[in-house]
């Protein structure tokens, strides 16, 4: 069992709801691998009392913390300091306390991109992406996209204001990608099966039995299809497209990379990857 001391060094996620966190499963075990006097767990904070939460933790001598639904967008606005990770996708998904306060970053696009590099052996340029969802986690995504040589991203939501929205600052960011936008669902299934890469960034995955938002036309052979959601080998949309004769792979990855990048902007350490992913690995498939 783990002593812990009035030296342990406090880490931890925030989220609303945040028991599915599997962040305090990887990075306890690389605090063990690296023999680091220290501890993450997770903590449910409403919005409303984030600030008030962080603030708190500075001064109880937290080193970093993870954000995740519903308070990256939030500390992005109440934030002074932001590293130019948070700036370009105007969200904040690891913050750092230090001596001068807190410093807002953001790990998810850098996470995505290794994970899909890793899960099917090539980088996204040159891809065609189709984007399901344009929250904090698609909209990430999008942009992490944009900054590739792409040949081009639609984003896909029910919410054509929000869409749009990701569409211009993917046009002001790179110029030379095309992007498009699909609400309707019969546009969406089209422009699925015409991409490359198709990721599913939406919450719709996280229960059981959550149905696929996208049918078997939207899939085929070639494609690669990326599910951020992770607490799951296989989401039903993963089923669907696997069916169909697409590679796929679910978010464990891009969990994983994200929380390595946080890891080293914490610590200075190169965080042990390996670790990391068996930790994760063991609690999701063998469950």
């Amino acid at each position: 069992m783990k002593r812990i001391s009035g030296y342990t060094k406090p880490f931890a996620v925030l989220g609303h709801p945040v028991g599915h966190s599997l962040s305090p499963v990887m990075h306890n075990a690389a605090f063990e691998a690296l023999n680091m006097d220290a501890l993450y767990l997770a903590f449910d904070v409403p919005p409303n009392r984030l600030m008030d939460v962080l603030e708190s933790m500075r001064h109880m001598g937290f080193v970093g913390v993870n954000l995740t639904v519903p308070h990256k967008e939030i500390a992005f606005r109440e934030f002074s300091d932001l590293d130019e990770s948070a700036q370009l996708v105007r969200a904040v998904n690891t913050v750092h306390f230090t001596e001068d306060g807190m410093t807002g970053h953001n790990t998810d696009g850098h996470g995505f991109l290794k994970a899909v590099e890793e899960a099917f052996g090539e980088p996204v340029d040159g891809r065609s992406i189709f984007v399901l969802g344009t929250g904090g986690a698609g909209r990430a995504v999008a942009l992490a996209c944009a900054q590739h040589a792409v040949s081009g991203i639609t984003l896909a939501d029910l919410d054509e204001e929000r869409a749009v929205k990701v569409a211009a600052e993917i046009e002001e960011l790179n110029p030379l990608v095309d992007v498009t936008v699909a609400v309707e669902p019969s546009e969406q299934t089209r422009t699925a099966s015409e991409a490359d890469l198709v990721v599913q960034a939406t919450p719709v995955g996280m229960k059981k039995d959550d149905p696929s938002l996208l049918g078997p036309d939207a899939f085929h052979e070639n494609q690669c299809v990326y599910d951020l959601i992770y607490m799951y080998p296989q989401t039903r949309l993963l089923a669907v497209a696997a069916e169909c004769g697409a590679r796929t792979a679910n978010g464990l990855g891009m969990l994983l990379h994200q929380g390595a990048r946080a890891f080293a902007v914490w610590t200075g350490a190169e965080a042990p990857v390996d670790i990391m992913r068996e930790a994760l690995e063991k609690v999701v498939y063998e469950k």
